[in-house]
């Protein structure tokens, strides 16, 4: 009976995954993000600027509006999870938080496609993200009572690709039956649904109202089948907690391996989470891209990230998380580099003919081909990358102080999340080149790969 219930409760846990994921899928990278860009490039061509500038005028927006709500998680994230601890419980601030996430989310479908509302559409997405971020805080501390130390990594990555696997689905439904193409109608040929008038962008604006739809549906399997632990409702006073979090921070250096592993993953996350908020709208500047053949892209992004996530998993409770982390940064590495090669006529700086031997369809399409295949692998690694760094954060955190763990553990992922955003920007305005923006993102993935050097692939908690 107890291991019954505790499968419910695993898969339960599995549900926040599936219900939060369209969030990152459907509006940071693969739909919201790139309709942003255009209609944000769009805006300010209209206003005089040449097409150039007008595009980086749009990224920069989009980066600052990425760049404040994550830095509200980061800082907020870690007191937040003393407070949590200190009252014993963690359900009220996940209802709270989702609250916001939907609210936040179904805004923006009066996101205009005129331009004329850009700030309340940062706004409106930053409430949100922060809503679905600070949720993500409090379900990842539960992570550690699903079951045994040897078991974390497989249940992790199980998560991961559930929850891919419910964006992929909803990025289908998108596709299929609501953001509409330069003729009105969708991918598979249909007027919107609903009656949604594609001259005014409403197929493509209700990703909003989707999103926060699926999240509040998918969500009731979790309140169901996930309680709070007994042990969780012993209460602490809440100066005391914040005492222990500040005392925490100051002992810091005297952990080695969780210091150089939050400070290792806040710079290599910071380098993936600026290839998904970037990945769709570099399509869009780079390769031309609509956003229906950039939807096409986060799908094989998302098979992909489903499929290796599970297989990351296994290979997690195999060798451990270290070495399956140090190995998907090189991968990404190489991906980047890749990235950067590609243009319209050229990739590695040969032209296209170069490689399929005479003009034609297939020379024509082969970037669009090889970009393809750079975002299923970006999509493949950076699940498992994720996957596997929750399960490492596990084997350093208390589980008596779990919440607090993993808040440090946001904020490692938000406090310099606007290194890739700035980086990018400045790189792209000194280079003039959107591909040459990338070069920040590898240097992120480096120096992260380099701090790792310091963390024990079994966590400190023994040693303390």
């Amino acid at each position: 009976m107890q291991a019954a219930v505790l499968r419910k409760r695993i898969w339960g846990w599995f549900f926040f995954d599936w219900a939060s994921q369209p969030y990152h899928t459907l509006l940071v990278t693969f739909v919201f993000g790139p309709y942003f860009a255009a209609v944000a490039t769009q805006h300010f061509m209209e206003a005089g600027l040449p097409e150039q500038a007008a595009d980086a005028r749009a990224q920069s927006l989009w980066s600052l509006g990425l760049t404040v709500s994550g830095l509200v998680v980061g800082l907020s994230a870690p007191v937040l999870g003393a407070l949590a601890d200190a009252a014993g419980r963690r359900m009220p601030w996940i209802i709270v938080f989702s609250a916001l996430c939907i609210l936040g989310s179904g805004s923006l479908w009066w996101v205009m496609p005129d331009g004329s509302n850009l700030a309340f559409a940062i706004i409106a997405f930053g409430i949100g993200f922060i809503g679905v971020e600070f949720a993500l805080i409090f379900t990842n501390a539960q992570l550690p009572s699903l079951g045994p130390t040897r078991d974390i990594g497989k249940i992790s990555g199980s998560g991961f690709a559930f929850g891919y696997l419910g964006g992929l689905i909803s990025l289908i439904i998108m596709l299929a039956f609501f953001v509409e193409d330069e003729s009105g109608t969708t991918f598979i040929g249909l007027a919107p649904a609903f009656g949604l008038d594609p001259e005014l962008r409403e197929g493509t604006r209700f990703v909003g109202p989707l999103a926060a739809t699926w999240f509040a549906v998918f969500m009731i399997p979790y309140f169901l089948w996930v309680r709070e632990e007994r042990a969780l409702r012993k209460r602490a006073p809440v100066f005391e907690t914040l005492r222990h979090l500040l005392e925490t921070l100051r002992k810091l250096p005297k952990r080695p391996s969780l210091a150089s592993f939050l400070g290792g993953s806040m710079l290599y996350r910071d380098g993936l989470n600026g290839l998904y908020a970037f990945g769709g709208t570099y399509a869009v500047l780079v390769l031309n891209w609509e956003i229906t053949r950039v939807g096409i892209f986060g799908i094989v992004g998302v098979i992909s990230a489903a499929a290796m996530s599970w297989i990351g998993g296994g290979l997690d409770r195999r060798f451990g998380p270290k070495p399956v982390i140090a190995f998907c940064i090189a991968a990404l590495v190489v991906v980047c580099f890749t990235i950067m090669s590609v243009r319209l006529d050229s990739i590695f700086g040969l032209n296209v003919v170069t490689f399929c031997g005479s003009p034609g369809t297939i020379c024509q399409e082969l970037p669009h081909i090889v970009f393809m295949t750079c975002g299923a692998l970006i999509g493949g690694f950076g699940g498992i990358l994720q996957a596997a760094s929750r399960t490492l954060m596990v084997r350093h955190a208390d589980p008596d102080t779990a919440t607090e763990a993993f808040g440090l553990y946001g904020l490692a992922g938000r406090a310099t999340s606007f290194l890739a955003p700035l980086l990018i920007g400045i790189v792209t305005a000194l280079s003039g080149s959107v591909a040459l923006g990338v070069t920040p993102i590898i240097a992120l993935f480096a120096a992260g790969a380099v701090l790792l050097k310091w963390t024990d692939p079994n966590g400190d908690r023994a040693e303390r």
